[in-house]
């Protein structure tokens, strides 16, 4: 297996991102998602989040592990909302904290303040994962809002 690769998504990847979605719906925390998406769905997205939002892909040997995504969040400008979605086979590899760290360097480039997301009640998964990255994460508050830290990375 050769080294991961990442990069931003564009609508070409639509597809990709709709089949890992309809995946992870599937299990017993979805985190993000209300249910099945469509590759237009996808591509809808993509298009409402132009040039300020972004999802980056990881691909393994050309094949797609997960995706990171940061959205809006409409109620505060300066903030962008980040999900990180991997295959089930694909985790507890590094892949989610590297995908997480593709959408803060794109967050601290185009200057946002905030990276907030929601944290479902019993997924531990989820918190064990935001904790390791930084979050400043609740130790038990169902539905909690987590927030990262946009600091600069030092060189």
């Amino acid at each position: 297996m050769s080294d991961p690769t990442y990069r931003q998504a564009t609508s070409d990847d639509a597809e990709t991102i709709a089949k890992i979605v309809n995946t992870v719906v599937q299990e017993p925390n979805p985190v993000g998602f209300d249910g099945p998406t469509t590759a237009e769905n996808v591509c809808t997205w993509l298009a409402r989040q132009g040039g300020e939002g972004g999802i980056f892909l990881c691909l393994l040997d050309g094949e797609a592990a997960g995706f990171s995504a940061l959205d809006f969040d409409t109620q505060q400008p300066d903030t962008v909302v980040l999900g990180v979605w991997l295959l089930p086979q694909h985790r507890r590899k590094g892949l989610g904290t590297a995908l997480a760290g593709c959408a803060l360097a794109f967050a601290r480039d185009k200057g946002f303040k905030r990276i907030r997301g929601r944290l479902p009640e019993g997924n531990e998964t989820a918190l064990s994962f935001l904790s390791g990255i930084g979050a400043l994460v609740p130790i038990y508050n169902p539905e909690a809002v987590f927030e990262l830290p946009l600091y600069e990375e030092s060189s």
